[in-house]
């Protein structure tokens, strides 16, 4: 009996100290204030992996919501809420949005394009608005998420109101996105140091290597950013935040706040450029090894033989093209030896060859990493250029609106991709683009060595993102990496002051000197004066 008690006793001490090894078990519950489309599916990765580590997961999702569909029985709760219009209202101005760039824009006037450009953009400032009244002007639905007693808000900034649920909680607040527009929020809001000297504004197409005009080009790019987002798109959002925090604030106030910024980039797509301590890049977190193709679409890529496939897709939210743009595309693809999987539920080309097959959906992540995949045809979006950069897949880069065109400059100035222009493309120039990636192989090497950096890193991006949410739960915060910038106004922040105070010194000195070497000369004249005399 005492030898039984004194095996337990080991027993129990054992496992004591193996409880000792691995540390306290913090397990949070935090709320989500997910954003559409590609930026819920990264979002939704390190939910999930946050999810399997033990944290309890509230997601806030409108009635209306295109790509988030709540399912019952999952790991997650979801807290829908409700909005004054259907899913037609979103999805109608999504896809004007898209109809515009890809078919109109092209053809108008710089003036009538860029104005129908802001009208859309002020149609989704009043929807937001709408989504973010149904919640914190929902008191019930306030009263059971301050019941909750959440760790933690987890949002993405593309549009406002995830900090404003999080400053009415109470609670702390993460933000995960790719960037802002001209970097307005990560630069302003942020205090993230952008020297426009070499550090490109989005939208401008411009790499870190600047000419004169560039950087003139640049810096009149941060200018005009700066007034859309003060003057049309945060244009009494200030106002708003103040009435429904019962306090002055202003947007970019608020979103300061955040404790820690997840950027969805990382050195093997950015360039070089100053960050703070509580930014971190977590580009390609939703990467994974490649698994098994499908059975038919197998057979399919097997059947190319040493030419190998060429992968395209324009992204989820191009779903047809128009007929003439069909056929310039289909022409093209038939003339390579290469097999073509394309995702695409437009109406079938005239012009489609025997080489190319035709999806509504492929499993793109696979399809980059299988051993005959030569070329990535691609529209430019986040998600799958970090795909190809993990399988070390060179690019052929359509791109057509929001971010694609910069995210492309990135990849062709690094020598990984070829940029074709959409509104101009012929069959030869789209022939001569594939060729060019598929059989020089400088563009093979440049992607595999973006891979390599991808993969050498001491950790994951995923386990990295995880870390410091989790960082921000424990620590109820990060306030000891948020730079002294944040309370510095405009002026101080840019020494303004200082340098005035140094001007006006100096001024005064030379303007007193200037006054008593006039005053000596005069008096000396004087002198000499009365000496001629």
């Amino acid at each position: 009996m005492a030898m039984k008690t004194t095996g337990s006793k080991k027993y129990l001490q054992l496992l004591l100290f193996q409880v000792a090894l691995l540390g306290p078990v913090f397990c949070g519950k935090v709320l989500v204030w997910p954003t559409e489309g590609s930026h819920w599916l990264n979002m939704n990765v390190m939910v999930q992996e946050l999810i399997r580590r033990g944290h309890s997961f509230t997601i806030l999702v409108a009635n209306a919501s295109l790509f988030i569909e709540p399912r019952p029985k999952t790991t997650e709760k979801f807290e829908i809420y409700n909005v004054p219009y259907g899913k037609e209202l979103p999805e109608t101005l999504l896809n004007d949005i898209v109809d515009l760039w890809l078919n109109h824009r092209p053809t108008l006037p710089i003036w009538k394009g860029t104005y129908k450009i802001v009208q859309m953009i002020l149609q989704m400032k009043n929807i937001t608005k709408i989504i973010c009244d149904g919640v914190v002007k929902n008191e019930a639905l306030m009263e059971r998420l301050r019941a909750s007693a959440f760790d933690l808000l987890l949002a993405d900034p593309l549009f406002p109101s995830g900090e404003l649920v999080a400053e009415k909680l109470g609670i702390p607040f993460v933000y995960t996105f790719r960037f802002s527009m001209g970097n307005t929020v990560e630069r302003l809001c942020g205090t993230l140091p952008s020297p426009p000297s070499y550090v490109p504004t989005t939208l401008t197409r411009l790499t870190d290597r600047m000419t004169f005009w560039e950087r003139l080009k640049n810096i009149l790019g941060y200018a005009l950013h700066d007034f859309m987002f003060h003057y049309v798109l945060w244009a009494n959002w200030d106002q708003y935040y103040s009435e429904v925090l019962g306090r002055p604030t202003t947007l970019c106030e608020t979103m300061g706040k955040a404790e820690i910024w997840l950027i969805r980039t990382y050195w093997d797509f950015e360039f070089p450029r100053p960050f703070l301590p509580n930014f971190e890049f977590v580009g390609g977190l939703h990467c994974q090894p490649a698994k098994p193709l499908p059975k038919e679409m197998e057979e399919f890529v097997q059947s190319s033989g040493e030419h190998g496939v060429i992968v395209f897709t324009l992204g989820s939210m191009v779903h047809s093209l128009s007929d003439e743009k069909s056929n310039v595309i289909a022409k093209a693809l038939s003339q390579l030896p290469q097999k073509v999987l394309w995702r695409y539920k437009g109406k079938k080309p005239e012009t489609l060859g025997s080489n190319t097959r035709i999806f509504d959906w492929i499993p793109q992540n696979d399809l980059l990493g299988h051993p005959l995949t030569k070329a990535f045809i691609t529209h430019g979006g986040t998600n799958g250029l970090y795909e190809a950069i993990y399988h070390g897949i060179p690019m052929v880069g359509i791109p057509m609106f929001a971010d694609q065109h910069d995210n492309l400059a990135h990849m062709v100035a690094k020598g990984a991709a070829v940029q074709v222009d959409f509104n101009t493309m012929k069959t030869q120039d789209l022939v001569d683009a594939l060729k060019t990636v598929i059989y020089n192989s400088t563009y093979k090497e440049n992607a595999l060595k973006l891979s390599k950096i991808q993969h050498d890193q001491p950790v994951k991006p995923l386990d990295r993102a995880v870390f410091w949410i989790e960082f921000v739960m424990r620590h109820k915060g990060a306030k000891h990496l948020r730079s002294a910038a944040h309370h510095l106004t405009w002026y101080q922040y840019h020494s303004l002051d200082v340098l005035t105070f140094l001007f006006t010194c100096t001024a005064t000195i030379v303007f007193i000197l200037f006054k008593c070497c006039l005053c000596c000369c005069r008096r000396c004249g004087r002198i000499a004066k009365r000496k001629t005399e």
